[in-house]
């Protein structure tokens, strides 16, 4: 570093003989050269030469090789003196050199001493310069490491703050979870050096969790979406049920079996489970995973990833709230056409009009089944009001207060009935342009009435069955199962048992349908009725027509009790409303002349043969020879129905189902001859032409 002063005084290792060997070989060397002076009778300068090796020692052997230096040149100065005669001597003697050499020594010993004290100060200070120059650059070193990690501290806070701001606007902004999370993962995918983030919500019956959103690019294809992830057993089911955070790693993470958690087979190193939850309630479970060995969550990781939960957390709780109120606000403009329907609707009955003993029996039957939950199958022909008897049903139940929805299965085209009945997601099919909620839910916690359910195509029927069963259904275009809680009235005109026969419709939907079966009587049935009917008709088109019917001819009464009215009810209805619109004044004016053409238009059409078949249809003529044949049956076995020799054996028939069709015909064993005086007069359940 700096130029050593003396090459003895740095280096203690060099010997004492070479230190005083110096001062040995200076003396001699200046003994040598005053005695060549003498030899060639010049000038002998030895005090000169003595004086040098003297301060030679002194500097560069130290003190004890100078002292021995001013001996040596003391002792010589001596012989010079001896050698030079007394009377040639003028000057001082030996004693006087002798002081002479003791000062010059003690000058020169003092000098060599300060300058060794010097130079040991100098190299004392130049080492601890040097070592606080070092320490300094180790501090210095050691506060630059410091400000870089400081630094990317800083820069790595400012990330996740950054993040969580992004987090908090996207929760402010967006509605849809999917879009909010899709939003943030890459960036928590970014700053927390992650390969896969996943949010698991729980189902509706709490028993499983599943994977609603994933993000995972370096995916093998285990890990997806709707993916179902037992609570009991898993890990993000330990983290839903306590609510705290679980970090596994390494052998904790090798003992999850993929059957429980397929996302397992990725070959994680490291996954964080995080709970989702809000104002105390957890609700759901945030992943995160990590594909190297060498990344571990840490303590402060899973802090801040924490925070981040607790934010996905109100998102989780918006996009709930959200998708409640757009569903209820679809359910209510679904409720208010229903409504409106049913103001704009012709058959706006307040009640059920008639008091006869068939209609009470059907009224008694309403009143045992309402109270329950069981499925009601509602037999009878068009126009008989099958609906009202449904209503009538929904009225008296305990889910009165809740929706009655009505869906006619005849009037949908094919395609669309599924749709109508269970809902489709936004995109299903083309034109799906919006959500919309089908029957099903719309009917949850009320009634769905199913007229015309003979007419439900074979393809769909499995799925109706599945939700009287199990009472959950998915959406067209949703893998979502969502669950229900309706009670189903089904009604038709059809005979469904010769339908299942015909392998026409389900006989597993047929018997869940068959529950409590009600056969409402066709109005020829009911004539006493018929009187109850017209006034009620009549009073309420002239009230809308802002028109006054006081009187009804008695003539027009007896004729109108004894027309067929193959159209039920609602021709009825339409008779009146025809007549009323044709009453000039306060006497009911009825087109009877039509009516009787019409009466004996039919009995002529049926001997007629050509013009009967154009008028009834096959299935009703098979239905009259079959309730012909059973009644034959019954009288043949003198009114037994079951054994060897029972009606029931001569048709080759099953008991059960004799007495089935016995009861679908409305026939009573015991009064055959009865039922038989009647049976021209009796139609089944099955389709009858509207006039």
């Amino acid at each position: 570093m700096g130029l050593r002063l003396s090459r003895f005084a740095v280096r203690p290792a060099v010997g004492v003989m070479l230190r005083y060997g110096l001062a040995l070989a200076s003396v001699a060397t200046a003994l040598g050269l005053s005695l060549i002076l003498v030899h060639h009778r010049l000038p002998r300068p030895f005090g000169f030469f003595s004086f040098v090796a003297i301060a030679i020692s002194f500097w560069f052997a130290g003190t004890g090789p100078g002292l021995l230096a001013v001996l040596l040149s003391c002792s010589a100065m001596g012989f010079f003196l001896f050698l030079v005669p007394i009377t040639e001597v003028r000057g001082p003697g030996w004693q006087f050199f002798l002081a002479i050499y003791a000062m010059f020594g003690v000058l020169v010993g003092w000098f060599s001493a300060s300058r060794r004290r010097a130079e040991r100060l100098l190299t004392e200070a130049r080492d601890t310069l040097e070592l606080r120059v070092e320490e300094r650059t180790g501090e210095l070193r050691r506060a630059n490491v410091e400000l870089q990690s400081a630094q990317a501290e800083v820069r790595h806070e400012k990330d996740r703050l950054k993040l969580l701001l992004d987090v908090t606007n996207q929760v402010v902004s967006n509605l849809q979870l999917r879009d909010l999370l899709r939003a943030i993962s890459a960036s928590v995918r970014h700053i927390m050096q992650c390969d896969c983030i996943s949010l698991a919500l729980p189902d509706p019956d709490g028993t499983n969790l599943r994977v609603s959103i994933l993000d995972f690019p370096a995916s093998k294809g285990f890990a997806q979406e709707e993916a179902v992830i037992p609570i009991d057993g898993s890990p993000a089911g330990e983290v839903f049920r306590s609510g705290k955070p679980l970090v596994l790693s390494g052998d904790e993470l090798n003992q999850v079996s993929a059957e429980v958690d397929p996302a397992m087979a990725e070959g994680y190193q490291s996954r964080c489970f995080l709970p989702v939850v809000s104002r105390g309630a957890v609700l759901g479970t945030l992943t995160l995973g990590r594909l190297s060995q060498q990344t571990v969550f840490t303590r402060d990781e899973v802090e801040f990833l924490t925070q981040v939960a607790s934010q996905i957390a109100i998102a989780v709780e918006n996009a709930s709230a959200y998708r409640q109120i757009a569903d209820l606000k679809d359910k209510l403009a679904q409720e208010k056409l229903y409504l409106e329907d049913e103001i704009r609707t012709d058959a706006n009955f307040e009640e059920i009009i008639g008091k006869s003993t068939a209609l009470r029996r059907v009224l008694k039957h309403v009143e045992t089944v309402a109270p329950t939950e069981s499925t009601v199958l509602i037999y009878g022909e068009t126009g008989t009001g099958k609906e009202l008897i449904a209503r009538a049903i929904h009225n008296l139940s305990p889910r009165r207060a809740k929706t009655f929805v009505k869906l006619n299965c005849a009037a949908i085209p094919t395609g669309l009935l599924e749709s109508e009945l269970f809902g489709h997601e936004k995109g299903a099919f083309t034109g799906a342009v919006t959500q919309r909620i089908g029957r099903m839910e719309l009917a949850n916690q009320g009634t769905l009435f199913l007229d015309e359910v003979g007419e439900i195509p074979l393809e769909l029927q499995p799925k109706l069955l599945r939700v009287l069963q199990e009472r959950e259904f998915e959406r067209l275009g949703s893998a979502r199962t969502l669950r229900t809680d309706m009670r189903l009235i089904a009604a038709t005109n059809r005979d469904l048992d010769a339908m299942v026969e015909q392998a026409r419709f389900r006989s597993d939907l047929f018997f869940r349908l068959n529950v409590f079966p009600i056969q409402v009587p066709a109005l020829r049935e009911r004539p006493d009725d018929i009187p109850l009917l017209v006034r009620h008709f009549a009073d309420e088109f002239s009230r809308r027509m802002n028109k006054t019917i006081e009187t009804i001819p008695s003539e027009t009464m007896k004729a109108l009790c004894h027309y067929r009215w193959p159209g039920n009810v609602r021709e009825l209805q339409n008779v009146i409303e025809r007549a009323v619109i044709l009453s000039p004044g306060p006497v009911l004016n009825v087109p009877v002349t039509e009516l009787q053409l019409h009466a004996t238009h039919v009995p002529a059409g049926e001997g007629a043969g050509a013009g009967s078949r154009k008028r009834k249809p096959v299935r009703s003529i098979l239905t009259e020879v079959d309730r012909n044949q059973i009644i034959q049956a019954l009288k043949d076995a003198d009114g037994r129905v079951g054994g060897p020799t029972g009606a029931a054996s001569r048709l080759g028939l099953k008991r059960t189902t004799f007495i089935t069709r016995m009861k679908k015909l409305g026939i009573d064993a015991n009064g055959v001859s009865e039922h038989d005086e009647l049976g021209t007069d009796t139609p089944d359940t099955s389709d009858t032409p509207i006039q």
